[in-house]
C-alpha cells in the first residue's frame, strides 16, 4: 500500500508540508508560515506566490465560466448553460429576490452574483492539488470584499433616503431620548465598524483553519508512512482518512462561506433600504 501512496503524498508534501519538516525528515505542525509561501517570480520588487496564483486562477475561471455560459444563450439550454443559469438563479432569486424583493434584488444582482462566485472559487482552490491554499486565506481579499459590501450598504441607504438611513442606523425607534446617549455610539460601532470587521474575519478565519487542518492531517500521514514507518503506518492510515474527510468538509465550508458572505451583504442592503428598522 505504501509504495502506491508515496507519489501522491509526496506531491501533497511539496505544497502542504512545512519546509522544515521536508528538510530534516521530522514532523512539524502547520504554522503561520504556510500563508507566506516562496515567491514563484518577482516583478519590480513585487512577489507573485502560490496564493496569488490561486487568486488569478479563480478570477480567470469565474470570468470564463460566466462568459461562456451566457454569451450564446438559447431558449432550450444545453447542460453547461443550464448549470450556469442554475448558479445565477440561485444567487439572483434565492438570495437577491428573497431578501431584497424583485426590484432591489435585480438592482443589486450583479454585485451579489460577483461576490458569491468570487468567494466560492477562491475558497475552493484550498483543495485543488498543487495549489492547496485558498485565495481568501490572506486578509487582502476578504477585506476588499467586506469594504465593497460596506460601501454598497451605505450607498443603498443614502440613495434611498439619506436622512432616514442615518436616523434608522443610529437612532433606533422606540428608545427613550436620554438613552440615545448610550445607544447611538453603540449602534455606530456595531453598524459601521463591527460589520465589516466580522465579515472579513469570518471568511478569513474559516479558510485559515481549514488549510491548517489539511496541512496537519497530510503532513502527519506523510510522516507516519515514510519517516516513522513500521507500526506507525496504522496511525498514518487514520490521519489519511481524516484528511480525506476534512477535504470534503472543506468543500462544504467553501460553499457555505460564499453563501453566508453574500446573504449578509444582501441583509445589510435590505436594512439600508428599509423604511424603518
Amino acid at each position: 500500500m505504501a509504495p502506491k501512496l508515496e507519489p501522491a503524498l509526496s506531491n501533497l508534501a511539496a505544497t502542504l508540508i512545512p519546509r522544515t519538516a521536508a528538510d530534516n525528515g521530522g514532523f512539524h505542525g502547520p504554522s503561520i508560515d504556510e500563508f507566506f509561501p516562496d515567491a514563484i517570480f518577482t516583478i519590480a520588487g513585487m512577489e507573485f506566490n502560490r496564493i496569488h496564483l490561486a487568486q488569478l486562477i479563480s478570477t480567470i475561471a469565474v470570468v470564463l465560466i460566466l462568459w461562456l455560459g451566457t454569451r450564446r444563450m438559447t431558449v432550450v439550454p444545453g447542460r453547461f448553460q443550464s448549470l450556469v443559469e442554475m448558479g445565477l438563479g440561485f444567487v439572483r432569486t434565492g438570495i437577491g429576490h428573497d431578501l431584497l424583493g424583485r426590484k432591489d434584488g435585480e438592482r443589486f444582482a450583479p454585485i451579489l452574483v460577483t461576490m458569491f462566485f468570487m468567494v466560492l472559487f477562491m475558497n475552493i482552490t484550498g483543495i485543488i492539488p498543487f495549489i492547496n491554499i485558498a485565495g481568501t486565506s490572506i486578509i487582502a481579499v476578504p477585506l476588499l470584499l467586506a469594504v465593497i459590501s460596506y460601501v454598497t450598504f451605505i450607498y443603498a441607504g443614502m440613495k434611498k433616503n439619506p436622512l432616514g438611513f442615518w436616523k434608522n442606523s443610529l437612532f433606533p425607534a422606540g428608545v427613550p431620548w436620554p438613552v440615545y446617549i448610550i445607544v447611538t455610539p453603540l449602534e455606530f460601532i456595531s453598524t459601521f465598524i463591527i460589520r465589516p470587521v466580522t465579515l472579513t474575519l469570518r471568511l478569513l478565519m474559516n479558510m485559515v483553519v481549514g488549510h491548517m487542518l489539511l496541512v496537519l492531517c497530510f503532513a502527519a500521514t506523510h510522516f507516519f508512512f515514510f519517516t516513522a514507518g513500521g507500526g506507525w503506518a496504522a496511525l498514518g492510515a487514520g490521519t489519511l482518512v481524516f484528511g480525506g474527510a476534512f477535504t470534503v468538509f472543506e468543500i462544504l465550508v467553501a460553499v457555505l462561506q460564499a453563501y453566508v458572505f453574500t446573504v449578509l451583504t444582501a441583509i445589510y442592503i435590505q436594512l439600508a433600504v428599509a423604511e424603518e428598522h
